[in-house]
C-alpha cells in the first residue's frame, strides 16, 4: 500500500466542510432508479428492468469548489450533473442547489458535453451567441462577448469558422467560450476533455483552469462539477475527488486535494511530482479495494 498523502480523506458519506458557510449544493440520501422497458414474453405481455443508478448518495459542495467525479461508466456520475441541472428529480432523497430543489431553466447554470455540440450551421462566433440570445442580450452586446470569449480561448481571427473547418480541440475552445459566454456561476462540465489527444488535451486543461482560477477570490467565483473517467485528470484539476463505485452508483472516497494552487502553469510539472503521484496512487488502491470488497449483491 502507498503511504498516506497529506491530501485529506472523507469516508463514504461525508463530506470535507467549509467552516462557516451553507453548502451550495446538497445530496442528502439520494437513490435513482430507471425503469428500463425491455422485449415482450411469450404471453405478449411487456417487460420491465429497473437500473439502480445511484444509492444512497451523501455529499454537500460549497460555492467556488472545483469538485471532480471520477468512476466507471454506470456509476451515476452524468445522472448526479443532470439531477443539478433539473433534468432528472431522484427517486428517493433530495437534491438542493442554493437551498432549492434544481429547476428548469436556470440561467446561471453552464453545462458542457464530451462532444462539443455546435451547430454546424452557425459561425463558431454565432454558437457562443446561443446562450446569450436566449436570455435576451442584443446583438451588438453578444458579438461583443463572444469575440471576447472566443480570443479568452486562444481563438482569435477563428470567429467566422464554421465546425467542419475546425480541429477537434478548436471545437472543444468554442464550447468551452459557449459555456462561459454568459457567466455562470456554477459549471457542469461531462468530460468535457475526453475526446482529444494528450497534448491538446493538457492545453485545454490548462486554459479551462486559468479561467477558473483567475476568477476565485471575488463576486464572479465559480462552482465546478467536474466529470471523468480519467482519475489522474480529477487529481490534477480539482480541488476535491469524489471516487464513484458502479452498479449501483454511490461514493468510496470523498478527498481533499492538497496540491497548491494556482496550478494552470505547471500542470505539465505537477503530474510528474512525487506528491501527485502518490496522491493519484492512494485514490487508485482506494478505488481497486473498494471494487474488491463490493458484496454479490451490488456486483451485479
Amino acid at each position: 500500500m502507498a503511504a498516506r498523502t497529506e491530501s485529506r480523506s472523507a469516508t463514504a458519506g461525508e463530506t470535507p466542510a467549509a467552516p462557516g458557510t451553507s453548502p451550495l449544493i446538497s445530496f442528502e440520501d439520494v437513490h435513482q432508479v430507471f425503469r428500463l422497458r425491455g422485449a415482450r414474453g411469450e404471453d405478449g405481455a411487456g417487460r420491465s428492468e429497473e437500473l439502480v443508478a445511484l444509492q444512497g448518495v451523501n455529499v454537500e459542495i460549497h460555492a467556488g469548489q472545483f469538485v471532480a467525479l471520477v468512476g466507471a461508466s454506470g456509476c451515476g456520475k452524468t445522472t448526479m450533473l443532470n439531477m443539478l441541472a433539473g433534468l432528472v428529480r431522484p427517486t428517493h432523497g433530495e437534491v438542493t442547489l442554493a437551498g432549492k430543489a434544481p429547476e428548469l431553466p436556470n440561467m446561471d447554470i453552464g453545462y458542457m458535453f464530451a462532444r462539443d455540440a455546435l451547430l454546424p450551421w452557425r459561425t463558431a462566433r454565432r454558437n457562443v451567441e446561443l446562450p446569450l440570445e436566449t436570455r435576451g442580450w442584443d446583438r451588438r452586446r453578444r458579438q461583443e462577448r463572444a469575440r471576447e470569449m472566443l480570443e479568452l480561448v486562444g481563438l482569435k481571427g477563428r470567429e467566422s469558422q464554421y465546425r467542419l473547418q475546425l480541429s477537434q480541440g478548436m471545437r472543444q475552445r468554442v464550447a468551452l467560450a459557449r459555456t462561459l459566454a454568459s457567466d455562470p456561476s456554477l459549471l457542469l462540465m461531462d468530460e468535457p476533455f475526453a475526446a482529444l489527444d494528450a497534448r491538446t488535451k493538457l492545453t485545454l486543461q490548462a486554459e479551462f483552469l486559468r479561467i477558473w482560477e483567475q476568477h476565485q477570490g471575488g463576486e464572479r467565483r465559480k462552482t465546478v462539477i467536474f466529470v471523468t473517467h480519467d482519475l489522474q485528470e480529477a487529481v490534477l484539476l480539482a480541488d476535491r475527488v469524489i471516487v464513484m463505485l458502479p452498479h449501483p452508483g454511490r461514493i468510496a472516497e470523498d478527498r481533499v486535494i492538497d496540491l497548491p494552487r494556482p496550478r494552470a502553469e505547471d500542470l505539465g510539472e505537477i503530474q510528474f511530482t512525487d506528491k501527485f503521484q502518490s496522491i493519484t496512487h492512494d485514490l487508485f488502491e482506494r478505488l481497486e479495494g473498494a471494487i474488491g470488497d463490493r458484496s454479490p449483491r451490488n456486483a451485479s
